[in-house]
């Protein structure tokens, strides 16, 4: 049986954060107790002493799971579908599919962050990137997946794994960042199957530029 505790686990966010909604789509998902605890991130609250002993790098998402204190969201879903999932339901249950969840989750910090992740960074918070290029990339990695759902429900499995947590929030708030999902229905698709999983929880939407 997966272990269970008494106290929630704390998770440190901030809400606009499609890193932090990763890990509370994960924690729901898995019925996992949770509470949110929203950072001052203008005030610095990510830099207080305080924060830096669960998350050194002063980075949000972090959780404290009864005194267990982990970052870095890949970092962790994988523990939780460890701690309290079926492993191997969520991280593959072949070396292949193994394999293939390590390699979305790297997609998850290389091209979604660089390209989904960054145009709305620059629409929504101001951030001084490449909006252009940021946008290319989104297209560009989209164009990939759209192909690669095609007859597929799940980017891994004939089940949702941590590849398709690890992807959803930031393709589903790609519109947020001037990226539309207009051209890519199997994407649409895919994001509407997680969306029906039982215990979903969506992340605030802000307003659509595309």
């Amino acid at each position: 049986m997966p272990a269970r505790n008494e106290a929630p686990v704390l998770l440190y966010r901030n809400p606009k954060s499609g890193h932090c909604h990763r890990v509370e789509l994960m924690l729901s998902l898995l019925d996992v107790p949770y509470e949110n605890v929203d950072l001052d991130m203008a005030n610095a609250a990510h830099k207080a002493p305080e924060f830096l002993r669960l998350s050194p790098l002063g980075q949000v998402p972090a959780i404290d799971d009864n005194g267990a204190a982990l970052s870095d969201s890949n970092a962790i879903i994988t523990y939780l579908a460890e701690r309290y999932g079926d492993a191997e339901e969520w991280r593959g249950q072949t070396p292949s599919e193994k394999a293939e969840v390590q390699r979305w989750l790297s997609i998850a910090a290389g091209e979604i962050a660089s390209g989904p992740c960054a145009a709305r960074l620059v629409t929504l918070f101001g951030v001084s990137l490449d909006h252009e290029a940021a946008k290319a990339r989104a297209h560009r990695l989209f164009q990939m997946m759209e192909v690669h759902l095609t007859g597929r429900t799940w980017l891994v499995a004939e089940r949702p794994t941590l590849a398709d947590i690890a992807g959803y929030s930031y393709i589903a708030h790609a519109p947020e960042g001037a990226v539309s999902l207009s051209p890519y229905p199997n994407i649409r698709r895919w994001l509407s199957g997680v969306e029906a999983l039982p215990r979903f929880v969506g992340m605030a939407r802000s307003p659509v530029l595309a």
